[in-house]
């Protein structure tokens, strides 16, 4: 176990990109699990700094995907679900949570960008690694923008 703790760390490019993302946006993170594993994971990986809020499933009443889970990370953050998007690697526990919580966006992380075999929960937005999270979301805001000024709303796939 202490081995395995011992080899989680942030990849210098993810520090720097979740710096970054900070100085413009809340962040917060939220993991499911038991409390004392998922702590240590958080200590090991030296990743509290990068974040506004901690919130670990194993310590709330629900975990992901359950929306009441989410509604506790947006009063955290004192912001609306609507302002809020889920970035995440499971569908079934961050997208479809997200989804049931009535985020503003989902956003999968897919790694492999393999095609789910089964094709719910459908993420508004697929990314292959966290490092295009910063373009994303500015894209989004740029679209956000262009839809106030011509009230079109963007599909997915924009």
């Amino acid at each position: 176990k202490a081995t395995r703790l011992r080899h989680l760390t942030l990849a210098e490019d993810t520090r720097g990109m979740l710096t970054e993302l900070r100085k413009a946006v809340r962040l917060l993170l939220l993991t499911n699990g038991d409390r004392q594993t998922q702590r240590e994971k958080i200590e090991a990986c030296a990743c509290q700094p990068y974040f506004d809020a901690i919130v670990v499933g194993g310590e709330q009443k629900e975990e992901k995907p359950a929306p009441s889970i989410f509604h506790h990370c947006c009063d955290l953050l004192g912001v609306q679900p609507t302002e809020c998007i889920m970035v995440g690697d499971s569908l079934d526990t961050d997208i479809q949570g997200g989804l049931n919580a009535g985020l503003k966006a989902t956003v999968w992380l897919n790694k492999t960008m393999t095609t789910p075999l089964d094709t719910a929960p459908v993420p508004h937005y697929v990314i292959s690694s966290v490092l295009d999270l910063p373009a994303l979301l500015q894209k989004m805001d740029n679209n956000t923008n262009t839809n106030l000024e011509t009230g079109h709303t963007p599909s997915s796939n924009e």
